[in-house]
């Protein structure tokens, strides 16, 4: 936990210092506005390539800040997946001891609560299985935020197909697990 706390530290500096790096661009290019009126262009040029570096770093910054946030999100997920473990781990004792003392009701409890942390384990597992972002709903969130503001962005986006969403699940089995995987946790 306290790598994760100090990872979440260093991703918020990064920001600011990414932040800190867009004012510093924004003051070159008035420095290359100023040189221009002037009719200094040599200045402008180093105006110019001051801001270009300095808009570079931001882009690092804010890069390396966003790899830092997926790790966290990685260990965070570990650290679940570690009590989700140790739950299991009681639940099998549990089994072991239901078995021994030939007490079926109380082993189909267990066996149907097994079966629900273990689909929560996998979907858990496919989470963790996708180690990026898909650069598609990227340049979805994008172009979605550049037409929000009226902006053109450059990015071509694939065209949408004339096929339907597919139905949502029913809700009555999502709030059936719900209900179970919070029975557990109370237990």
């Amino acid at each position: 936990m306290d790598q994760i706390f100090n990872l979440k530290f260093t991703s918020k500096q990064l920001v600011r210092a990414a932040k800190k790096c867009e004012k510093e661009e924004k003051d070159e290019k008035l420095k290359i506005k100023k040189a221009i009126e002037k009719g200094n262009m040599d200045g402008a040029k180093i105006y110019a390539q001051n801001a270009i570096r300095k808009k570079n770093e931001a882009l690092n910054y804010l890069r390396l800040g966003s790899r830092l946030d997926a790790v966290v999100s990685r260990l965070d997920q570990q650290a679940k997946m570690q009590i989700i473990n140790k739950s299991m781990a009681g639940i099998v004792k549990n089994l072991d001891s239901a078995l021994k003392a030939n007490n079926l009701e109380k082993f189909e409890r267990q066996f149907e609560n097994l079966d629900v942390q273990s689909e929560f384990v996998e979907q858990a597992m496919q989470n963790q299985a996708v180690l990026s972002t898909p650069e598609e709903d990227v340049t979805t969130l994008v172009q979605q935020v550049a037409d929000e503001h009226g902006l053109e962005t450059g990015l071509s986006l694939p065209q949408a197909s004339g096929a339907k969403m597919p139905a949502a699940k029913a809700p009555a089995q999502s709030d059936d697990l719900t209900a179970r995987l919070a029975e557990l946790r109370g237990k």
